[in-house]
This record gives C-alpha cells, sequence and structure tokens, in this order.
C-alpha cells in the first residue's frame, strides 16, 4: 500500500469517516487509516445512538447543528437507511442555562417550546422536571451505528480506500507534503505520502502531533452512561414521542452539580441511555478499565430513582467510552501547513459529524478556514 495520496484521514470514527465522504464526493483520492476494526470499542464512536441535540446558545454551534440536520437527511435520501428519529428534546435545570437557549433558539424561528413542569410531567410519565422545559421538536437521537456504516459506505461509492487495523505511528512534513508511517495488520511498516493529512484520532491525538502542531490541552477521560429498562406501562408502540431525548442541566447551586449535567435518550431494544457529562476519570486510552467506579455507579443510579420514576435504577447495563475535551468544551478544528486538526469534540461532537465533515474538507482543500471559534488561536 506504498503510494501517494491527495489527502489520508487519520482515524475512522465519526468525524474522519465525515471528512473522507466530504473529501472523496469532491473528486480527491482519500485514504483512510483506523487503528481497530470497523465499529470498535475503543474510542468515542461506538454505540447505538447519540442524542441530535440542539440546546446551545451560541449562534456557531446553532450554525453547524442546522447545517448537520440538513447533511443527515441527505445520507438518509441518498442511503435508503434510517439515520434521524426527531422524537424531540427535553431540556430543564439551571434557569439560566435554559433561558440562554431557548432565546438563541426562538431568535431563529427554531421549532420550539417552552412548558411549565408539571405540563411536561403530564406528557412523559416517566420522567420528573425541574423549572421551565424547553421543548425542541427538530431534535432526538441518531442512530449512531448506522451511521458510521453510511458514511463509510457513501465513501467508498465516491472512491476513498477505507484501511483498518492500521495503526498510524507517526506524521511527519516533507517540505509542503505529510508523510505518514504506519503498522499494517500483518505488522509490516509502510510509509505514505499525501498533500495533506486530517488527523481526527479522538484520545490518540495529541500523541500523533506531539511537536508538529502546536495543540491546546486535551484531556481524555472514561466516561459510563448506561442504559436503563422501562418500567412495564409506559411504551406507546407507533409513537415517535413517548421518551424524548433530554438535558437536565445542573445549577452551579445544586448539590447534584459537581455530578455534571446529565443527558440521555431512548435506544429501542436497550432501554434509555443516561449519563453524567464530562465527570469521568483521566484515563491514558490504551490503559482503560472499561468499568465506572462503586461510587460513580452509586451516583447515577441515584440520579436515575430521583429523576426517572419511569425507569428501573438497578437495570443498568453500562456503557464506556472516551472523551476528548478542551478547556472551554469548543471543538479544535484547524489546519496548520498539510496537517488538518479534528480534535477536543467534548463529548457533544457526533451530531455535528457531517457538517464537521464539510468544515475539515473546506481547511484540507483551502478553500475556507474553520469557523474562528474552532481555530487553535482560540483556546
Amino acid at each position: 500500500m506504498h503510494g501517494r495520496y491527495d489527502h489520508i484521514v487519520v482515524g475512522g470514527g465519526v468525524v474522519g469517516l465525515a471528512a473522507t465522504w466530504q473529501l472523496a464526493r469532491r473528486g480527491s483520492r482519500v485514504l483512510l487509516l483506523e487503528r481497530f476494526d470497523p465499529g470498535h470499542t475503543h474510542g468515542a464512536s461506538h454505540g447505538a445512538t447519540r442524542n441530535m441535540n440542539n440546546a446551545y446558545e451560541e449562534a456557531f454551534y446553532l450554525d453547524l447543528y442546522d447545517e448537520a440536520l440538513d447533511l443527515w437527511r441527505e445520507l438518509e435520501d441518498e442511503s435508503g437507511e434510517r439515520l434521524l428519529t426527531l422524537c424531540g428534546l427535553v431540556t430543564h435545570g439551571d434557569p439560566a442555562a435554559v433561558t440562554a437557549a431557548h432565546a438563541a433558539l426562538d431568535a431563529r424561528g427554531a421549532a420550539i417550546e417552552l412548558i411549565d413542569p408539571d405540563e411536561a410531567s403530564e406528557r412523559w410519565p416517566g420522567m420528573r422536571f425541574e423549572g421551565s422545559v424547553l421543548v425542541n421538536r427538530d431534535a432526538g437521537r441518531i442512530h449512531a451505528e448506522t451511521a458510521l456504516e453510511v458514511l463509510a459506505a457513501k465513501a467508498e461509492e465516491h472512491g476513498a480506500e477505507l484501511r483498518y487495523r492500521h495503526r498510524v505511528t507517526g506524521i511527519d512534513r516533507v517540505q509542503d507534503r505529510a508523510a505518514l508511517t504506519a503498522l499494517t495488520p500483518e505488522g509490516e511498516e509502510i510509509r505514505l505520502e499525501a498533500a495533506g493529512v486530517v488527523v481526527a484520532a479522538g484520545a490518540w491525538t495529541r500523541g500523533l502531533l506531539d511537536g508538529l502542531v502546536q495543540l491546546p490541552r486535551l484531556t481524555v477521560t472514561e466516561e459510563h452512561p448506561a442504559h436503563f429498562a422501562v418500567l412495564p406501562g409506559l411504551v406507546e408502540p407507533g409513537s415517535e414521542e413517548w421518551w424524548p431525548s433530554f438535558n437536565h442541566f445542573m445549577a452551579a447551586a445544586d448539590p447534584d452539580s459537581r455530578r455534571g449535567n446529565v443527558y440521555g435518550m431512548l435506544t429501542p431494544g436497550e432501554g434509555v441511555k443516561v449519563g453524567f457529562h464530562m465527570t469521568g476519570d483521566v484515563v491514558d486510552p490504551d490503559v482503560r478499565r472499561f468499568r465506572a467506579s462503586d461510587i460513580a455507579r452509586e451516583a447515577l443510579r441515584d440520579h436515575v430513582a430521583t429523576w426517572f420514576p419511569g425507569l428501573d435504577p438497578g437495570s443498568a447495563a453500562e456503557i464506556s467510552c472516551t472523551y476528548t475535551s478542551t478547556e472551554s468544551g469548543r471543538f479544535v478544528l484547524d489546519r496548520v501547513g498539510p496537517v488538518t486538526v479534528a480534535a477536543g469534540f467534548s463529548g457533544h461532537g457526533f451530531k455535528f459529524a457531517p457538517a464537521v465533515g464539510r468544515v475539515l474538507a473546506d481547511a484540507a482543500l483551502g478553500s475556507a478556514f474553520p469557523p474562528e471559534q474552532f481555530r487553535i488561536a482560540a483556546h
């Protein structure tokens, strides 16, 4: 597989696949290298569902969300696969956060409403609410596993090569080009060159780019949401809105704020996914327990027992994934010479992936800079 390419993408999670698709559909000769098998559980993109969540106050996120929503629908049309279930999103808790998101969405004419907690509990008896509840109708969940498969298939349809179990061991700059070394599944070391490289390697980003790109601080944590069984009597067959996706923002004064905000969604066939956002232990991505601490497990069970009367708190089926986070929670999307970086998605990047792929393709091809809020200098 020695050769020269227009672009090499490092990392076959949702962002790497989206960038590969976007580059290939523009006619670039693209090679994707992923160190693990498709759909592996070592990173941040595995699992059946993700929140399609637009409860943001920042215009740059909402712009990206709207673009991503259109691109997910385009991928659905082209593939014939269902990637989105817009079952709605409910956001409650910290009044400042809820008010800010409502104001930003209302100014854009988004499909939203603000209701009181009693009305919310009548609509969704499996959940409890505090304060005003923001209801977003153009939101819900992404069928994440299917999304990865569709992005890979569409990239290959446009001529991209996807190589799994190829671990990139080094990236160098040779004049105005990028040179990579990688190990094949057989352990053979190969060297590849391309006009540019897109690095979307999640928790392994800093190790690959150390000394080549001056990245902001990236912290890798191991997070452990879990699926909880729905109690009998709550399921409404045929209804898309019987259990919406959700955010519970904790105010600083709330005694639960030390546990972090809470998010989740229904995963058909597995239960309702509930997780604390960005509260896991800092880890080396190659040395993980793949298990939450007993204290963390108890905290999640307690939260479910308090806030989800429709779930069985003793039924937790735990998940393990990594977050790679910046201090601000904003993504890192930028280009330095022949290297385009996608990093620091901070646990909320999946839904934006097709639009992020477009941003990365623009940057790699030199046609446009990423939004300034995501560039390295802004961190």
